[in-house]
């Protein structure tokens, strides 16, 4: 009798993670080795009726010399390319200056806002209208107008004007870019101020002094904030793709004709489909962990159990809707077609890349009917908050009820003819 092989023992993030991920290739070629006798299709009604139809999933997957290596290199690529290329952080932002009053004060201002790491000076001009013509050649983002007398007012009241001209065709951009442009002269000012004796800001009730503290993401690192979300997309790309590609493949080689015939019956054969891609989606989840804990230094504040919880009915979500589609589709380019439209839709509606409060009323209404939404919401809180399982409620009591609908309709929507 083969040996079940012993479940990954407690430890460090990277042992669990590498402990678990040996124990689930373990378990594969456990279920190859059980499930096959030397190179003989077992029959169906030897044991469960699905067992034959997971060896050949699982066989399938060994004999393409692609699809292992994908399982491998793209969460690596993906975790290293797209949280820069998807980045929001505004820096080096190039800025003219038209510096109307050329003094000591004002060069000094303008050195400040070059050595920020949110900023580049393109050049310097005596005139608005060449300063802007730079703006319109997409040569500069942002204007620094210096008034005449600004070194004076700062010197005898304490207080100048300046004018930050912002071009705001990317709105975001725009709007980062005078908000930095903003605090940093705030803080050229202060400065002169308390070098003058002139005194602090005051408010209604005396000094105020303002100490800002970020909470969760201390360092305001947009790459923190996407990796989770990242994780999930790839995951909605294989787990949902995979199964949609399979099943529509097998109906244009006509294959699933010769399942049809068999005993096996239709929660069996679905089971038999999802198996083997839930074992693959663990995988590529802690090995997307690993990766991301190596990469940015990211392991989850919050239980890895409750991540592993989470992944897990998620997994049966976009299993079962790839398994609807394929269902309803006749060929496997309607079925890519139509993946490729609710994973853009999920992407988009599920604030990955757009914060849901910052969508309208409508479109934050639809974001609710998105699984992508809870998983996505589920995994920053556990990355990044240390939530805990009476904090996770919401997003794990709305999945587990996305999961029994997507799983019913995966079932009734499969017809079985025998």
């Amino acid at each position: 009798m083969t040996p079940t092989p012993a479940l990954p023992k407690g430890g460090g993030l990277i042992c669990f993670i590498t402990d678990v991920i040996k124990w689930i290739m373990s378990m594969s070629k456990l279920k190859l080795k059980i499930f096959s006798k030397g190179n003989q299709t077992p029959s169906p009604r030897e044991g469960w009726g699905g067992a034959f139809l997971i060896r050949k999933e699982f066989l399938q997957i060994r004999r393409n010399a692609f699809l292992p290596k994908i399982f491998v290199v793209l969460p690596i690529i993906m975790l290293l390319i797209v949280p820069y290329a998807a980045n929001q952080e505004v820096k080096d932002l190039k800025f003219c200056v038209v510096d109307n009053d050329r003094s000591t004060l004002s060069h000094e201002l303008v050195a400040q806002v070059d050595a920020s790491k949110y900023f580049m000076l393109e050049s310097v001009h005596g005139d608005y209208s060449s300063a802007l013509e730079q703006v319109e050649m997409s040569r500069a983002d942002v204007i620094l107008d210096i008034p005449h007398g600004f070194s004076s007012d700062v010197v005898r009241e304490g207080t100048a004007s300046v004018n930050v001209n912002v071009n705001a065709v990317n709105g975001v951009k725009g709007a980062l870019g005078q908000a930095y442009m903003l605090s940093i002269i705030s803080d050229f000012a202060s400065a002169q101020r308390e070098e003058r004796g002139i005194g602090v800001w005051q408010g209604a009730d005396g000094a105020v002094d303002v100490r800002p503290r970020y909470l969760f993401n201390q360092n305001l690192d947009y790459k923190v904030y996407m990796v989770p979300g990242i994780i999930a997309m790839l995951l909605t790309l294989l787990i949902g793709f995979l199964p949609a590609i399979n099943i529509v493949g097998e109906k244009e080689k006509g294959t699933i004709e010769q399942i049809n015939v068999t005993p096996v019956s239709r929660t069996d054969f679905i089971l038999s489909k999802l198996i083997p891609y839930w074992i693959i989606g663990l995988f590529m989840l802690l090995w997307s962990m690993l990766w991301a804990y190596i990469l940015y230094g990211m392991r989850p504040e919050g239980s890895v159990w409750l991540v592993l919880l989470s992944s897990l009915l998620f997994f049966l979500i976009v299993s079962s809707l790839g398994l609807i589609v394929s269902n309803c589709s006749a060929t496997m380019r309607q079925a890519a077609l139509l993946m490729l439209f609710f994973l853009i839709i999920f992407v988009l509606m599920s604030g990955l890349l757009t914060p849901i409060a910052s969508m309208p009323d409508w479109a934050q209404a639809i974001t609710y009917a998105n699984p992508l939404r809870y998983y996505i919401e589920a995994l920053r809180a556990l990355y990044l908050k240390g939530s805990t399982l009476a904090d996770l409620q919401p997003q794990l009591l709305s999945m587990a009820a996305y999961a029994v609908v997507s799983w019913a309709g995966a079932i009734l929507s499969y017809k079985k003819t025998n």
